[in-house]
C-alpha cells in the first residue's frame, strides 16, 4: 500500500486535522469515537469496531483545542488507483459544524497526492445526503451492513 505524503495539519474552524498511527494513543480515542458513534446506537459492542485491514489503513482525526479527537475517518487503498473510505464518526455535539466535510476534504487530498484517483464507501441510509453533497454518487444497489441500509457510493478525484 502506498503511504499518503507528510502533509502539514488541516484546520476545519476550531479542529485541527492530523494523520495518526495505529496504536498512539489518540488511536485509542478514535477506537471510542467510532465505538460510540458508529456501534453503541446499534447496541453493538466495541469488539465489532476494528477491521482486518485497519493497521493498514490511513487514519486522520480531528483534534479539538483540547487535542481531543472529536471525528476520524479511515482509507484503505485496496486497489492500483484508489480505495475505501470507512470509520467516518463526528462527535455528535460538533455533527453539522463541517468537521465530516474537513475530514473528507483532507483524506481525499492526502489520496490525490498519492496519485490515487478513485474513493469508495459503504455510505448509510442517513449520511447518502452528506456523501452526495462531497459529489459521492451511488453505484449499487442498496444493502444491508451492521444491520442497517447502506448503499455503495464512489468519487473520481482529479489528480493535483
Amino acid at each position: 500500500m502506498t503511504s499518503p505524503p507528510v502533509a502539514p495539519p488541516a484546520r476545519a474552524g476550531a479542529v485541527r486535522i492530523v494523520r495518526i498511527d495505529v496504536g498512539c494513543p489518540a488511536h485509542d480515542a478514535e477506537l471510542d469515537l467510532r465505538y460510540r458513534v458508529l456501534r453503541a446506537p446499534l447496541g453493538m459492542g466495541r469488539d465489532t469496531v476494528r477491521f482486518g485491514f485497519e493497521d493498514d489503513a490511513w487514519h486522520f482525526v480531528a483534534l479539538d483545542a483540547a487535542d481531543r479527537v472529536v471525528g476520524c475517518v479511515l482509507f484503505h487503498q485496496d486497489a492500483p488507483d484508489g480505495g475505501r473510505l470507512f470509520q467516518m464518526a463526528v462527535d455528535p455535539a460538533l455533527q453539522a459544524a463541517g468537521v465530516g466535510r474537513a475530514l473528507v476534504r483532507h483524506l481525499e487530498a492526502q489520496v490525490a497526492e498519492a496519485g490515487l484517483t478513485r474513493i469508495h464507501l459503504h455510505a448509510r441510509d442517513t449520511a447518502m445526503g452528506f456523501y452526495e453533497r462531497m459529489g459521492y454518487s451511488v453505484t449499487g444497489q442498496p444493502f444491508v451492513e451492521v444491520g442497517i441500509g447502506h448503499h455503495m457510493m464512489a468519487r473520481t478525484l482529479e489528480r493535483p
